[in-house]
């Protein structure tokens, strides 16, 4: 398959209202990546395919994180978090996406990880700010993403984290410690910057 073939299939996965935020997330993604210097190429493939599984029923989800040895942990989560780590595996073994940079901005494109790449921070911050996002503070974080690709992916954690704790809801592990890591990677920046000041 080729970047045609998985356009043409991955629209076919998902309502049009879907495919159409998937259109934006795209062209986001091509502006940040542009700005910060990741790779465009990789980049446009990621943010074609990062919701491939979105819309597939629960059922299946749940039988393919069981079969395939994905984080157990992900069941006791939101579901909302499923379909990232499904679709890389579907990509892979469906599509022949083989790039584990490509694989893994999807699989972490909802949960963030520490250490996340700067492909893996677009593909997040591009599905978090796409234009057709309307939620309170996606401005602010779409202010960041002007400038500084980690300041937007760390507010960006802080809003889901502030909102799943508002309702009560429980936060998966691997987004409180990708927030940690950042908070060490920005701070760790800031002391490097004052010591050359």
């Amino acid at each position: 398959m080729n970047r045609a073939d998985w356009v043409e299939v991955t629209q076919a996965q998902m309502p049009r209202a879907r495919w159409e935020h998937t259109l934006r997330v795209v062209e986001t993604a091509r502006e940040l990546a542009d700005r910060f210097g990741a790779d465009m190429e990789k980049t446009e493939i990621a943010a074609t395919l990062h919701d491939y599984c979105k819309f597939w029923p629960v059922e299946k989800m749940d039988q393919i994180i069981r079969a395939k040895g994905l984080p157990a942990d992900l069941l006791a989560h939101s579901k909302e978090l499923w379909h990232a780590f499904v679709g890389a595996e579907v990509v892979r073994e469906e599509l022949g996406v083989d790039d584990d940079e490509i694989l893994n901005a999807i699989r972490y494109h909802t949960s963030g990880r520490p250490h996340m790449s700067q492909l893996e921070q677009v593909i997040f911050v591009a599905d978090a700010i796409e234009p057709g996002r309307r939620y309170p503070g996606v401005d602010g974080i779409r202010k960041r993403a002007q400038t500084n690709l980690e300041e937007a992916l760390l507010q960006s954690l802080d809003n889901t984290i502030r909102f799943l704790i508002e309702r009560r809801q429980k936060v998966y592990p691997l987004t409180l410690a990708a927030r940690n890591d950042l908070i060490d990677r920005i701070g760790s920046k800031q002391i490097l910057k004052e010591e050359s000041l």
